[in-house]
């Protein structure tokens, strides 16, 4: 059966999923790629931007490839998409992953801003929806065809699916840095009322990984 899933979800402890002040050249805030070091040494993530080499074995691997794993569609907030903020003053911002991005799916972009569908190299195709998470959510599951959504982020963007109930599991990658400020992905969210329960949690030198399933 089709799920909603956030998936591969850097958190620090002091519970933030990206720093503060992104700008074109912070593009997961100040700071915020320190919760990622255990994905950017991984093959998968190697393969995804076109390079060579990258781990191979172990669990951070195994968790990057499953990040992937029946896939049809992807849901993001505007920041995830791009540092523009406001109504688009042109068309010409194509995203932070050049002429190809890593989806190869249909990726649904949340915004308040209406754009033409974006159409890339390698199948993704960006998607500017304007009238709330749930015609997203419904766009988007259409457009999987009986596989997965993941909502990629960021924090807002995956706060107002989990106070809506509308994720079915989560993977959250803890790692041992403190940021201090940033965007705050749990604050306030009372997941154990939500339904969640830790089904699995792994240890690493870069991070622990924790699943939490309905």
């Amino acid at each position: 059966m089709s799920k909603v899933c956030v998936r591969s979800i850097g958190v620090s402890l002091d519970g933030f999923s990206a720093g503060p002040d992104q700008d074109l050249a912070h593009p997961l805030g100040v700071g915020g790629e320190a919760l990622f070091q255990w994905f950017f040494a991984t093959r998968t993530f190697c393969a995804m931007h076109g390079k060579p080499g990258g781990v191979a074995a172990g669990a951070d691997e195994a968790f990057a490839q499953r990040g992937f794993e029946k896939m049809g569609a992807w849901i993001i907030g505007r920041n995830m998409f791009g540092p523009v903020r406001g109504p688009w003053p042109d068309e010409s911002w194509r995203g932070w992953w050049g002429e190809e991005p890593p989806y190869h799916v249909p990726v649904f972009v949340l915004t308040h801003h209406a754009r033409l569908p974006l159409k890339m190299q390698g199948g993704t195709t960006f998607h500017f929806v304007t009238d709330g998470i749930e015609s997203a959510l419904s766009q988007a599951q259409d457009a999987a065809a009986g596989k997965d959504v993941r909502i990629g982020g960021g924090a807002s963007t995956i706060r107002q699916y989990l106070a809506a109930g509308l994720v079915d599991e989560m993977h959250l990658a803890v790692s041992p840095v403190f940021l201090g400020r940033g965007e705050n992905l749990l604050a306030g969210m009372d997941l154990p009322t939500m339904g969640f329960k830790v089904s699995e949690h792994v240890a690493t030198e870069a991070c622990t990984h924790v699943v939490l399933k309905k």
